[in-house]
């Protein structure tokens, strides 16, 4: 005669739906937690979106040749996205580094007020 009844499931097949219960649960916190997280990112992105992170003034954006620089007119801060600072200096040639961070810098020095 067996020790199993047919009414009653081996231990081992327990144990088996019990892991797969524990990890159905598990994924779906993981997801839950992942929805969480991306609502948060796109919370904060709303919420910084083109403000200075220096002064938390609005930035204004300033169109130079083909790259558009982020600009802040209370705090004089300039902001570059990815690839923009390569681009500004393709913009100017293959000039010596000096003459190119000058000629950046010069697009952002303050005009005097009359």
């Amino acid at each position: 005669m067996s020790d199993l009844s047919p009414d009653k499931p081996s231990h081992n097949e327990d144990d088996y739906f019990a892991r797969e219960e524990i990890e159905t649960k598990r994924k779906l916190a993981l997801q839950q937690s992942q929805e969480l997280a991306a609502q948060q990112r796109e919370s904060l992105k709303q919420l910084h979106f083109m403000k200075c992170p220096k002064c938390g003034m609005d930035l204004q954006t300033l169109k130079q040749g083909n790259v558009e620089l982020d600009s802040c007119f209370n705090c004089h801060g300039v902001w570059l996205d990815a690839g923009e600072l390569e681009q500004v200096i393709k913009q100017h040639g293959h000039e010596g580094s000096g003459k190119v961070m000058s000629a950046v810098l010069n697009l952002f020095k303050r005009t005097p007020s009359p």
